[in-house]
C-alpha cells in the first residue's frame, strides 16, 4: 500500500510540470501582444501631428495600459514558474528584479496591477465621458472600486497572515 501512496505522490508532484504549457502559452501571447503594441504605436506615430491633445493623451494611455498588461504577463510567468514548477538556476537567470514573490505577494502584485490597468481604463472612459451614459459610467466606477477594495482586502489579509506567522514563530522560540 505504501508503494501505491508513493506513486500517487510522485504523479501529483510531477504534474506541476504541466504548468509549463501554460507559461509557454503566455510567452506566445506576450509575443502576439508585442506585435499588437507595435501596430498601435505605429498608428499613433503616423498621426502624431494630426491628433488633438485629448486624442494623444488617450493614445498614450492605451500604450501605457498595454505595457502594464505585458508586465503583468511577465510577472505571472516568471513568479508562477518559480513558485510552482522549479527554481531558476542562479547562474543562468537573474530574476532578482522581481523581488521575493511567494504565492501571497504574487496575488497582491497581480491585484495591484489589475487596479492600475482598471484605473487607466476608467481614465480613458472619463476623458470620453460624453460617449457614455450616466449608468454606464456608474457601473465602470463600481467595477473599478470593486477591484480596489479587493486589492486592499488581499493586502490586509496578507498582513494578518504575516503577523500571525511571525507571532507563531515567536511563541515557538
Amino acid at each position: 500500500m505504501k508503494s501505491l501512496e508513493l506513486l500517487v505522490e510522485k504523479i501529483i508532484l510531477s504534474s506541476r510540470w504541466l504548468l509549463v504549457v501554460f507559461y509557454l502559452g503566455l510567452v506566445a501571447a506576450l509575443a502576439v501582444y508585442a506585435l499588437s503594441f507595435m501596430f498601435k504605436f505605429w498608428k499613433v506615430a503616423k498621426e502624431v501631428f494630426t491628433l488633438s491633445e485629448a486624442e494623444m493623451i488617450l493614445a498614450m494611455l492605451g500604450l501605457i495600459d498595454a505595457a502594464l498588461v505585458a508586465s503583468l504577463i511577465v510577472m505571472v510567468m516568471i513568479s508562477g514558474y518559480e513558485n510552482f514548477v522549479s527554481r531558476f538556476d542562479e547562474t543562468e537567470a537573474d530574476v532578482s528584479f522581481l523581488g521575493k514573490l511567494d504565492a501571497g505577494s504574487l496575488k497582491i502584485k497581480v491585484a495591484s496591477s489589475i487596479v492600475a490597468i482598471s484605473s487607466i481604463h476608467l481614465l480613458q472612459i472619463f476623458l470620453n465621458a460624453n460617449q457614455y451614459s450616466d449608468t454606464t459610467l456608474m457601473w465602470y466606477t463600481i467595477i473599478h472600486l470593486t477591484f480596489v477594495v479587493s486589492a486592499v482586502m488581499l493586502g490586509w489579509l496578507e498582513k494578518i497572515m504575516a503577523t500571525t506567522k511571525a507571532h507563531k514563530h515567536e511563541t515557538k522560540l
